[in-house]
């Protein structure tokens, strides 16, 4: 199984991302699965002994979700800890890392617009992923593909992805 990561900070657009994802490629061949699609909650394990499975938890069932068809993961995962810390299931063979980074002042602006049950009520709590924005623009040319998606439709974003995991 390939395994395609779509990350970036909270209001990088992967959620829409997947959406778009999901009407363009052959689900025959690939399954579009967002973290928050896999039934599991944050909330059920912080403070918890487990605290530190919640991510591999998260992973493992994305992958039996995905039942056998390379996977389109969306979630907020830190490429750091992936590489060193998470418990990666054995039937993945590749990680490509697709990171969604726009401009700060527009992740700012997305999160503002989020109704007030999202939590992203004030300056102090969108600043960390902000702050989380510029380390993906600072480490760009780390991953598979990097796409500052400001000034860039669904469509076309997602048009760029699919060339890229059907090459």
């Amino acid at each position: 199984m390939k395994l395609y990561i779509i990350t970036g900070c909270c209001g990088s657009g992967k959620s829409t991302m997947k959406d778009a994802l999901a009407a363009l490629l052959d689900n025959n061949k690939f399954a579009c699965i967002d973290s928050d699609e896999v039934g599991l909650n944050w909330w059920d394990y912080k403070g918890t002994e487990r605290e530190s499975k919640y991510k591999d938890d998260t992973m493992a069932k994305a992958v039996e979700m995905a039942d056998g068809k390379d996977l389109i993961f969306v979630s907020c995962i830190n490429p750091q800890d992936y590489m060193s810390t998470q418990e990666i299931p054995e039937c993945v063979d590749s990680t490509e890392f697709i990171v969604l980074c726009p401009a700060d002042e527009e992740i700012v602006k997305r999160l503002k617009a989020r109704p007030a049950e999202r939590g992203f009520t004030s300056d102090e709590i969108i600043e960390p992923h902000v702050g989380f924005n510029r380390w993906f623009r600072k480490n760009k040319g780390k991953f598979s593909m990097f796409i500052d998606n400001t000034e860039l439709g669904v469509n076309e974003t997602a048009k760029m992805i699919q060339k890229f995991i059907e090459r």
